[in-house]
């Protein structure tokens, strides 16, 4: 859900936006120029995964991710919003043949510019059950939602025909698309265990693409296309001391979209979160996360495959606890930079939690366990 414009809908987009029929050099011009654009402007946007959209949200597992909960019914609503742009700029000469054109040097300088603000409300009620599973404590939890994408591209590029008497052209698109729709269904069930102060975790989630989604939309609510995805966790929490650190592993297979017949690699993802309890009710600490992609895409064109992303981020998080009714309430904020991306756009990402759960038996010694965030933890 990171959306975004790929090399291979910049190249549709390009393509189709040419107008006048040229004929002789200026057409072998033309087509070369739009071939190689894309080419041009893979090198930084052309982004893996179809449309640069993940199945997996970076930061979507947090602290406290494998620490067992209460029994019953929760809920968890989640703030999400998502700010990234990417630019990129190629200096291409080469001789080129299309079709039965006859051949040329051409030399080929583009640029691009693409940014996504996207923003989702989810919405994830969940259930823990009390018989145990395996020896662990299974949940089930469904997430949905409703969210707005903005997306623009503004893309520019030359292409010379190194003649006795060159031939130049430059062409210039200027796109935006504003979209607002109802997001994909995603289930997920989780085991967990704990054993003193370790705490063990199995899960297993996917996407059901039914949210907004168009092949010819610049920005899609939507995936496009299913996907699975399953992990393992761990939690290191001392209710004494109030440390705790939590790391999640996960990969995603993909299923070929049918509107486009591509399909994305598999990704890999870790999510990470380090707290410090400074009192019953508030914690700080440091979210991250790395996220790359294992196995290049298929079914694009051959001059953009393959692609292979990776992206990192870092960033703040503080949560607080306290008593809603007879339940327990906690919010968390936190907040991720990005740097370090390959084939992806980069910027920054903030998430807003607020879960509703089953209070711990008040027997329980204090510090309280913050057991009962939700089955699906961020």
């Amino acid at each position: 859900m990171r959306p975004i414009l790929s090399a291979s809908r910049l190249f549709g987009v390009l393509t189709g936006a040419k107008s006048a029929v040229l004929s002789g050099s200026w057409s072998c011009l033309v087509t070369a120029f739009f071939a190689f654009v894309a080419v041009a402007c893979s090198t930084n946007i052309s982004f893996a995964d179809e449309d640069g959209v993940s199945f997996w949200i970076p930061g979507f597992f947090g602290s406290l991710a494998a620490v067992p909960q209460q029994p019953g019914w929760s809920v968890a609503s989640i703030l999400y919003n998502t700010d990234v742009s990417a630019s990129g700029s190629a200096a291409v000469a080469r001789e080129i043949s299309i079709g039965q054109l006859p051949k040329f040097p051409v030399s080929i300088t583009s640029s691009a510019n693409v940014h996504a603000d996207a923003t989702l409300g989810l919405l994830a009620p969940s259930y823990v059950f009390a018989t145990p599973f395996l020896g662990g404590q299974a949940s089930a939890a469904l997430l949905f939602g409703y969210g707005n994408n903005s997306t623009s591209l503004n893309a520019t590029g030359t292409a010379t025909a190194l003649l006795p008497t060159p031939i130049s052209i430059t062409r210039s698109i200027a796109l935006e698309q504003d979209t607002t729709g109802l997001a994909d269904l995603i289930p997920q069930f989780a085991n967990r265990w704990n054993a003193g102060v370790n705490n063990y975790m199995v899960y297993l989630t996917g996407d059901i693409p039914v949210g907004l989604y168009s092949s010819s939309n610049l920005a899609n609510i939507g995936l496009g296309h299913g996907a699975i995805d399953g992990g393992v966790g761990y939690t290191y929490f001392d209710q004494k001391t109030g440390h705790e650190f939590s790391a999640v592993l996960g990969f995603t297979g993909n299923f070929q979209n049918q509107s486009t017949g591509y399909t994305s690699g598999i990704d890999s993802h870790l999510d990470w979160g380090a707290s410090q309890f400074l009192s019953k009710q508030l914690m700080v600490g440091l979210v991250g996360y790395f996220y790359e992609q294992l196995t290049p895409d298929s079914g694009c064109a051959p001059v953009l495959c393959p692609f292979e992303s990776r992206v990192i981020g870092i960033g703040p998080q503080i949560g607080y606890i306290f008593p809603v009714g007879g339940m327990q309430g906690y919010v968390n904020l936190k907040a991720y930079g990005e740097f370090d991306h390959d084939n992806r756009p980069d910027g920054w990402n903030v998430w807003l939690t607020f879960s509703l759960s089953p209070a711990p038996p008040s027997s329980e010694s204090s510090p309280p366990p913050i057991v009962t965030k939700s089955a699906v933890h961020s």
